[in-house]
């Protein structure tokens, strides 16, 4: 499977951690920490593939 670079920041607008995935378009995540933020878009990450896999059918 190929990895995925992942960008973490600070948003002072939502007062949390925003995760997202350049490569996959609108794959984002929020999270009250970076770990939280991480964890969150991993999981994005994996639907956002099956249901480009779904579509591609």
């Amino acid at each position: 499977m190929k990895d995925y670079h992942i960008n973490i920041f600070y948003s002072d607008e939502d007062e949390g951690y925003i995760a997202d995935i350049p490569d996959l378009v609108s794959c984002s995540a929020f999270g009250e920490t970076a770990d939280e933020a991480l964890s969150e878009v991993l999981l994005a990450k994996d639907a956002w593939i099956e249901a480009a896999k779904v579509n591609k059918k």
